[in-house]
């Protein structure tokens, strides 16, 4: 059997990606990590957040499986959502827990079938997504966008 690195490089980009947002946000206190700045909608936890729901829903949902997160973390943390309350210190450590475990999963879950039947989209950047593979090279790239946000509100807070 072939790993899944081997099939899917993308992941071992996403799983670097993912440990650099880690350490850019791991000196940071909850109140730093909830404070949204003036000139923002959202704060840096909530960016940890969506780079999970949004992880979740393209390549879960979009194909038709169950979530590894509640449907109800999926929309707090959706395009467009803002935060509603702050996140408590014990919520944070969860989203950091899961930020690397959902990475690990969905590795593990590269080697099922759980992504033939993908539901293809556009978009809001134009971007035609048929496949778990178009995902898989889109997410580095959405990830990127969102570690740059991140950057600029360590600045402010």
């Amino acid at each position: 059997m072939t790993m899944p690195n081997e099939n899917f490089p993308q992941i071992i980009t996403l799983t670097k990606l993912r440990s650099a947002i880690l350490k850019s946000v791991e000196q940071l206190n909850t109140e730093q990590l909830n404070r949204i700045p003036e000139g923002f909608n959202n704060n840096i936890i909530w960016n940890v957040a969506h780079l999970i729901a949004s992880q979740q829903n393209l390549c879960y949902v979009k194909s038709g499986q169950e979530a590894l997160v509640p449907d109800s973390f999926i929309q707090s943390y959706k395009p467009g959502s803002k935060p509603e309350k702050p996140v408590s210190a014990e919520e944070i450590e969860h989203i950091k827990a899961l930020l690397i475990s959902t990475t690990a999963q969905l590795e593990a879950d590269l080697n099922t079938p759980k992504f033939d039947h993908y539901s293809a989209w556009v978009n809001s950047y134009g971007l035609e997504l048929n496949n778990i593979n178009d995902i898989l090279s889109y997410l580095p790239l959405h990830e990127s966008m969102h570690l740059g946000y991140i950057m600029a509100l360590k600045h402010l807070v």
